[in-house]
């Protein structure tokens, strides 16, 4: 039996931090080319630029933190 496609991700939720990260990786990888023309370190930088916005951002006092804990319920919320 084929699982859906919310099956497989609420087993991937499950698996441990690094695990996840490297499914991600992987999951990009198979995209390259296909959803988009950047390359793979390309993606990365630009979401390490991101970061790095969002962190001088949060720094200079332009935006309020949200706790992890709300954010992970209302995502979870959405998604139900």
């Amino acid at each position: 039996m084929v699982e859906s496609l919310r099956e497989i991700e609420a087993k991937a939720l499950q698996l441990p931090e690094r695990s996840r990260a490297e499914l991600a990786k992987s999951l990009l990888a198979s995209l390259e080319g296909a959803a988009s023309e950047a390359p793979l370190e390309e993606v990365i930088q630009a979401w390490l630029g991101e970061a790095e916005r969002r962190a001088e951002e949060l720094a200079a006092g332009q935006v309020e933190a949200i706790p992890h804990e709300q954010v992970m319920n209302e995502a979870r919320a959405r998604l139900r």
